[in-house]
């Protein structure tokens, strides 16, 4: 398991100096974790996760990779795009 562990460290280390990573963390609970992930597209985003000894020794079984639309000032809080406008809709 330490092996594991070291492994993991060193893959989040690799994400931080390549600037990938803007955090990462277990949940209080220590049944999940979570990553924020600086990608160009979702399927880099997927390729790190997978990467990930964690994931790929099969320490978490299951993952989700989600992609995050950031809100802020500069694009009006997603205030005019159509997903928001959908939302207040519905």
């Amino acid at each position: 398991m330490r092996y594991l562990l070291s492994s993991h460290v060193k893959h989040l280390q690799n994400l931080t100096e390549h600037e990938k990573l803007l955090i990462c963390g277990p949940f209080k609970d220590n049944d999940t974790a979570m990553q924020i992930l600086i990608c160009e597209t979702i399927d880099e985003a997927k390729k790190l996760v997978k990467s990930d000894p964690f994931i790929d020794e099969g320490y978490y079984a299951t993952y989700e990779v989600n992609e995050l639309i950031e809100a802020n000032e500069n694009n009006n809080w997603l205030m005019d795009i159509s997903q928001t406008i959908e939302n207040l809709i519905e």
